[in-house]
């Protein structure tokens, strides 16, 4: 797996997913909590599947 995330995308990613499953823990019990796990995973992963197949990628390329 190569990493195709940028690494401001995948702090973007982690807090978007932290936020998320806080909400599990306000207010009335929900699920919430499954949808951010899949932001959290691949922001700390680096890798994100949907990516990978359309073969796009966020993270620059140095041409040498």
């Amino acid at each position: 797996m190569k990493t195709n995330i940028h690494k401001y995308e995948r702090v973007l990613r982690i807090l978007i997913g932290l936020g998320l499953i806080s909400l599990a823990f306000i207010g009335p019990a929900n699920s919430w909590f499954f949808f951010g796990l899949i932001p959290l995973i691949t922001g700390l992963v680096g890798w994100c599947p949907p990516y990978a197949l359309l073969g796009m990628s966020t993270c620059s390329t140095k041409d040498k």
